[in-house]
């Protein structure tokens, strides 16, 4: 075996070329890279090259010395030995190859540590942050025996995660290059699996008691790296597992199937089943970690499309989302959407659904962010035709008295929800007409006691729909909706006069029409909506002036440049003398006949 020539630059030797790499010209810097690239004489050029890969360093010659390190440790992957057979090469000195190997070794982790460095960096150039990502994943691509290199790709994930200024440019750089290809979209979902179980583990326990008790710099670093976790599983594309049968891999091998005579149907299979897995995991994962209010929020708003469909089993999320719902405010009207999929389509019970749905109704609820989605779920909520009467009629009435206190669009959206609800449940159209049998005296004692004037048996702060009293109700907040000072609420109240106990006659009103509704929309329909033309005065004759003399009996109003005094002879005999020498009237002069 031949002897490979070794390292014979000292210590001293490297660092003087390391304190020279600033003041380098890029001849220099090419003639380095020229001599590495030709001979192993030339080795102790790598630590030269190397000082050069530094966020700061000129971007010319951080450029220069990246392309030609790349180019040199390129065919030398598969002869780079493993961090633990370098770290034993120690005991075996006198074997060059194997010191040749530690040495390779060292200076390799110390290119991928530079690579990391200048992708994740805030002051790196656009330019050499591009082509230091291009680098790095090209060494994860030519792993051993051409398999994906996962644990490079895991120190630059965890890089990515604890970087501790944003990296949205560098998400945009995985986005457009790499996040297309299933192996890393596995990986990468391996990788935040473990780094999001090991920032968990430093929580100690409860988690989210842990970070409350430690100090504001460790948990504004712990609500950053969160932040970064999410912003990397929410910038992997979703994959339809129904239609993707072929899968574009970025590792000769890919990922690795059961057998290597398997047909491609099952190859499809058992790689969207991996995928899946590991979709799921990483998500959980992240999901188990306290979130900051912000990324809890975009979670829930996002969860039922983007996280729900792609995972191997969904009712494992039902512990989040009923304990989010369970919190009340806009956490529960955002989580909404999340539990209603499982409770439809994966099996989830819910024994107190409508309960704490009923008490989600509040005047907030019609001026938050998440509105739109919140009040199309609650009608489709209340679409069952198993609905017991008293809970349409709780949510019926619930509704009606919101009406009085929220805006314009919300009024509308009320109105159209009261509208189907009557429709679905013609059993509570009795709270629209309230008729007593007068010959009937019991009927008549009870609505007497019931129905007193000017009070309502309706148990507005109740949260128990069944305990409400809305049975003994009527909707006589619809009514005063007829004089609401918005001529749109005014208009639309007029649907609730058909009788919608005949479906056939009757539509059902789409919520998707009104539930963006605001002040802004509300004025412009009306600006846009035409009206019928009409005088406002009718006139025999053209006015010739502002005021008629019928108008102010007793005064004459003359022309201002009219000087002359106008009389006025009054029917009791009295002579009257006005000055019209100004533009006022002027006070009457009377004069006895």
């Amino acid at each position: 075996m031949a002897t490979s020539p070794l390292p014979t630059a000292t210590a001293s030797a490297s660092k003087k070329r390391r304190s020279r790499g600033g003041t380098l010209a890029l001849d220099e810097v090419k003639k380095l890279g020229t001599e590495l690239l030709s001979s192993r004489s030339h080795l102790n050029h790598a630590p030269a090259l190397l000082a050069l890969l530094s966020p700061t360093a000129p971007l010319d010659l951080a450029l220069e010395a990246l392309i030609s390190l790349q180019s040199f440790f390129v065919p030398l992957i598969p002869s780079i030995p493993s961090a633990s057979a370098a770290a034993n090469a120690g005991d075996a000195g006198s074997d060059p190859e194997l010191v040749f190997g530690a040495w390779l070794r060292q200076r390799f982790d110390e290119l991928v540590a530079a690579l990391v460095e200048l992708s994740v960096s805030p002051h790196s150039d656009d330019a050499i942050r591009d082509v230091a990502l291009d680098a790095l994943m090209d060494f994860v691509k030519l792993g051993k025996d051409g398999k994906f290199h996962s644990a490079i790709y895991h120190k630059f994930l965890y890089a990515v995660v604890h970087a501790a200024d944003p990296v949205d440019m560098l998400l945009e750089l995985l986005v457009s290059k790499y996040f297309k290809y299933t192996d890393i979209r596995y990986f990468t979902y391996t990788s935040l699996d473990k780094i999001a179980n090991s920032l968990g583990s430093k929580t100690t326990g409860s988690g989210k008691d842990a970070l409350q008790n430690g100090s504001d710099e460790s948990k504004n670093r712990s609500s950053i790296f969160i932040h970064n976790i999410y912003n990397l599983l929410a910038h992997v594309p979703l994959m339809d597992f129904q239609k993707e049968s072929t899968f574009d891999m970025w590792s000769t091998v890919g990922l690795s199937s059961k057998g290597e005579n398997d047909s491609s149907k099952d190859t499809s299979t058992y790689i969207n089943k991996k995928l899946k897995l590991k979709f799921t995991k990483a998500w959980l994962s992240f999901l188990k970690l306290p979130l900051p209010l912000d990324v809890y929020k975009e979670v829930l708003a996002s969860i039922h499309q983007n996280v729900i469909p792609s995972m191997s089993n969904p009712s494992i999320l039902c512990d989040f989302l009923t304990r989010s719902y369970d919190i009340g405010g806009v956490i529960s009207v955002m989580a909404l959407s999340g539990l209603f999929i499982l409770m439809t389509q994966h099996g989830l019970e819910y024994p107190k659904f409508y309960e704490k749905l009923y008490a989600l109704l509040t005047p907030a609820v019609f001026m938050a962010k998440h509105r739109s989605v919140f009040l199309q779920l609650l009608d489709t909520c209340l679409k069952s035709s198993y609905l017991p009467a008293y809970l349409a009629a709780a949510f019926a009435k619930r509704l009606s008295r919101l009406a009085l206190s929220v805006p314009p669009a919300g009024a509308l959206i009320i109105i159209a929800l009261i509208h189907n609800l009557l429709r679905r449940h013609p059993s509570v159209n009795f709270l629209v007409h309230w008729e007593v049998d007068e010959s009937d005296s019991n009927a008549t004692r009870e609505a007497s006691q019931s129905k007193k004037i000017g009070s309502d048996p309706f148990n507005q702060n109740d949260a128990d729909p069944a305990k409400s009293g809305a049975m003994r109700s009527s909707l006589w907040e619809i009514d005063t909706l007829r004089h609401h000072y918005s001529s749109a609420v005014s208009r639309f109240v007029v649907s609730l006069e058909e009788d919608l106990t005949v479906r056939a006659k009757t539509t059902e009103m789409k919520i998707t029409d009104f539930s963006s509704g605001s002040y802004a929309t509300v004025f412009r329909d009306e600006v846009r909506r035409r009206i019928k033309q009409v005088p406002l005065a009718f006139y025999r004759t053209t006015p010739t002036s502002l005021f008629l003399g019928s108008d102010f009996p007793g005064w004459t109003f003359g022309d201002q440049h009219n000087s002359t005094v106008e009389t006025t002879v009054e029917g009791n005999g009295k002579v009257e003398a006005v000055g019209a020498s100004d533009s006022t009237p002027s006070k009457r002069l009377r004069m006895e006949t």
